[in-house]
Formats: C-alpha cells, sequence, structure tokens
C-alpha cells in the first residue's frame, strides 16, 4: 500500500524537520526575552517542540483519512505506532536542545542543518522501499535513528504486527539517549547564553 506508506513517511519526517528547525532557532529568536527575564532556558526549545506535536497530531487525521480509503485493516497493533511516535518526539526534543546551543555560538548551524536535514530525508526510505538498498549501504539505516522509528510505526499500522520486545527497548534508548546528550550539551552551555545573544 504505497499511498500509506508514503504519507506515514512524510508525517514523521515532516514532523522531525519542523520540530528540529523551530527548536533551533528557539534561544536566537527569544534573545530579548532571555536577556530581561529570567526563565528556565529549556523551556524554550521545549515548547517550539511541543508545538510541532500539536500540527503532528492534526497531521495524523489526513493519515488516517489515506489509510481507510486505500484499504488499510487496522489491527490492535496500530495502537503500538503511538510508541514510537513518542520515541520519535523524544528524541526530537534532545535533539532541538543540542542545535539550539549550538545556534547560540555559531550562527551558521541553521545553514548546516538545511543542508543535512536534506540529507537525512534521502537516506531514510520514506518515499522508496528499504529494500532497494545494495547490501553495502544497509548499514547507513541502521544508524538511522528515523529510521528504526518510521519502520516500526509502519510494522504496527501496515503490517498489523508488534515488532519483537527487543525493538521497544531500542527505540526508547535511541531517543533517551538523543535526549540525554542534547540536555547535558544545553545545561552546560545555558549560562553563557547570555555573553553571545
Amino acid at each position: 500500500n504505497f499511498a500509506a506508506y508514503l504519507i506515514i513517511g512524510t508525517v514523521m519526517f515532516n514532523f522531525f524537520s519542523e520540530a528540529c528547525g523551530m527548536a533551533l532557532g528557539s534561544i536566537l529568536g527569544n534573545a530579548g526575552l532571555i536577556t530581561k527575564v529570567y526563565m528556565p532556558k529549556y523551556i524554550y526549545p521545549l515548547t517550539r517542540v511541543m508545538s510541532s506535536v500539536v500540527n503532528l497530531v492534526i497531521s495524523l487525521i489526513p493519515l488516517l483519512i489515506v489509510c481507510v480509503i486505500t484499504g488499510v485493516e487496522f489491527h490492535k497493533s496500530a495502537v503500538l505506532a503511538f510508541f514510537f511516535l513518542a520515541c520519535l518526539v523524544i528524541f526530537c526534543l534532545g535533539l532541538g536542545m543540542l542545535l539550539s546551543t549550538s545556534m547560540v555560538f555559531f550562527r551558521d548551524t541553521q545553514f548546516l542543518w538545511g543542508v543535512l536535514s536534506m540529507m537525512w530525508m534521502y537516506v531514510t526510505p520514506i518515499f522508496y522501499p528499504e529494500t532497494i538498498l545494495p547490501e553495502e549501504f544497509k548499514f547507513i539505516l541502521q544508524v538511522n535513528p528515523i529510521y528504526h522509528f518510521l519502520k516500526n510505526t509502519r510494522l504496527c499500522i501496515l503490517s498489523g504486527i508488534s515488532p519483537e520486545p527487543v525493538v521497544y527497548v531500542q527505540c526508547l534508548l535511541l531517543a533517551l539517549g538523543a535526549l540525554l546528550i542534547g540536555a547535558l550539551v544545553f545545561r552546560k552551555a545555558q549560562d553563557r547564553f547570555v555573553l553571545y545573544l
């Protein structure tokens, strides 16, 4: 079911791209507020990612409509897709905090992120099946966190089966690992933000 396959990939990657892109400029965009009013600085990337979550929830409506029109049979496993969507949100928050920190000190981060996100889109099987990749390039998928979230979401919705229990643990660790790294870097650098804004 290519239509459902495509829209699931598009919805998830668009959320990833939007959430990280908005979080990237969250500190710099609120420079006037940060230098005058004390607030926990992590609030800024968090609110940007959460606003993208609202868009993600809204975009699930056309996804559901396409799945119904194209005859996707929904099974109980479809509910498990929300676990992988939650992992994606956590991953985006971690990466967003990392990007927003980098943007304060290196203003060219926005241009580098634009190129990187474009490359990331092409190495993620959004609009092509992963089976067309030659064996020597399959490792690219294995080191791509978005691929794991996307693959298992499709598995739950389109195939009607649940992944192995270890897959849930792997995806959760990927998400929490990104959040931990992002939070640690953000916390270490946040006191110096006002010097560069």
